[in-house]
């Protein structure tokens, strides 16, 4: 049983804290504590912006002693909010953004705060990258410790696959460093279980070689939607691994490099990433481009600027709401649906199929806690709009959506994309046989559940 100290935490944390200190009412408040996603209002009672790791070994103690909420964020992306919680003391680790690359190694050595816009930016000099997501504010914290699907996934895995090892501060304080030799399950549990076991200050990752990439959006009109989601579902799995295509249903933003002519018009597309030799992009790309698409944007470009394509359409500040799952098939019955929901409630509203087959299929289930290795895409509906007025709105859509399509599914999701509120059955669902072991590697290194400000495994009795 965890015994409470009576000082206060402020006075814990003046004593052994480096990094700024922030209590509501301070004026710096309404500035550091709203998180990503709008929607998601708390108000924590205490954030300290950490400059190392002895200010998180701090905030770790001072939770665990005084009993307050702990929340852990990274860059603050999470679409539940999970990097905020009321009443509660925030580790804001966006300070803690050092990116080193070692290429004799062809490793990259990342802090827990940066965002992968941080990685690129180190990483693309030397020719090389790291499998992440699509945005390049994304946090590289909680995008890894939930799997990590994006570009690079049919070529070179998760982003847990390239993950070598980790620095974490555990419950108690301590702070070791897991990989496949030094504490073996704890390692295991962090690819893909979410940040259930620890605070992790940086992750040490194996780089690829990533330079000038072939990419970005082939577009068609709405009323194709059936026919290139029929065609997508055979098109993107027989592709070479090289070439990776996410399909969307979306709206034309009214800006560059769009065309006038296509502005605000609800469209379906793929945007494509080649990573293959360029010379062979356009064999590749033939099938898609014989459906005729309206918008060809696809092109050479260094790979940080197809990761940068999307920041500017979605700020921080925006209200998300998020409905995801796997997806192995989709049948006929699952594209009348989709198309039934094509048509986007808000511009910024959205629904992406990610592919995770090639390289992600090549790792057993019970190798990390990720355990869809089965699923052929990765599946996220966003209601997104600055407006909040329009809230409601977002929500129903992608919540109406969401319930269409879901008996289409393989019943688990994406944790990073798992919405506020849930469930525990559907985390459950999200790790199916591997969820028991989570709860055993929780019991062993955060038996009173320190960390539960995330998708909770609550540790095994």
């Amino acid at each position: 049983m965890t015994v409470h100290t009576t000082t206060p935490i402020r006075e814990l944390l003046d004593a052994t804290v480096r990094g700024q200190i922030i209590e509501r009412g301070d004026p710096a408040y309404d500035e550091a504590a709203p998180v990503y996603n709008a929607m998601i209002d708390r108000r924590p009672e205490l954030l300290v912006r950490c400059a190392d790791v002895a200010d998180v070994i701090s905030c770790v103690n001072a939770a665990r002693e005084t009993g307050i909420d702990l929340a852990v964020r990274g860059g603050g992306h999470n679409g539940a909010g999970l990097g905020t919680v009321d009443d509660g003391l925030v580790a804001d680790l966006s300070a803690m953004r050092g990116v080193r690359v070692d290429i004799e190694r062809d490793t990259v050595r990342v802090q827990g705060g940066s965002t992968w816009g941080d990685v690129d930016h180190a990483t693309h000099p030397f020719g090389r990258a790291v499998p992440s997501g699509i945005i390049s504010t994304t946090g590289v914290g909680g995008l890894t410790l939930g799997g990590g699907t994006g570009h690079l996934t049919r070529k070179y895995g998760l982003t847990i696959d390239s993950l070598i090892s980790a620095d974490l501060v555990l419950a108690d304080g301590t702070r070791v460093t897991v990989d496949s030799d030094h504490h073996p399950d704890l390692f295991w549990a962090i690819r893909g279980g979410g940040g259930n076991f620890g605070v992790v200050t940086s992750f040490e990752y194996r780089m690829h070689p990533v330079d000038t990439v072939v990419g970005g959006p082939m577009l068609w009109p709405l009323a194709r939607s059936g026919e290139l989601l029929s065609w997508y579902r055979e098109g993107s799995l027989e592709a070479p691994e090289e070439l990776t295509g996410f399909f969307a249903f979306l709206t034309v933003p009214p800006a560059p490099p769009f065309p006038e002519e296509l502005h605000l018009h609800e469209m379906c597309g793929i945007v494509w990433c080649w990573t293959g030799d360029p010379a062979d992009a356009d064999a590749a790309l033939a099938p898609a481009r014989a459906l005729a698409p309206a918008l060809d944007g696809v092109h050479a470009m260094p790979y940080p600027m197809l990761q940068q394509a999307f920041d500017a359409l979605y700020p921080p500040g925006d209200q998300w709401y998020w409905r995801a799952d796997f997806v192995t098939e989709i049948p006929d019955e699952a594209v009348e649906q989709h198309v039934a929901h094509a048509t986007m409630p808000t511009m910024q509203s959205l629904m992406h199929l990610y592919p995770v087959d090639g390289a992600c299929h090549r790792v057993d289930a019970d190798a990390t806690a990720f355990s869809y290795r089965d699923a052929n895409w990765n599946m996220v509906i966003a209601g997104v709009d600055h407006d909040p007025a329009k809230a409601g709105l977002v929500r129903d859509w992608a919540i109406g959506y969401h319930e269409d399509v879901h008996p289409f599914s393989t019943g688990g999701a994406y944790v990073n994309f798992l919405g506020e509120g849930e469930g525990r059955d559907r985390v459950r669902s999200s790790y199916r046989d591997n969820f028991d072991r989570l709860a055993k590697v929780k019991a062993e290194y955060d038996p009173g559940n320190l960390f539960h400000v995330n998708q909770n495994i609550p540790p095994a009795t």
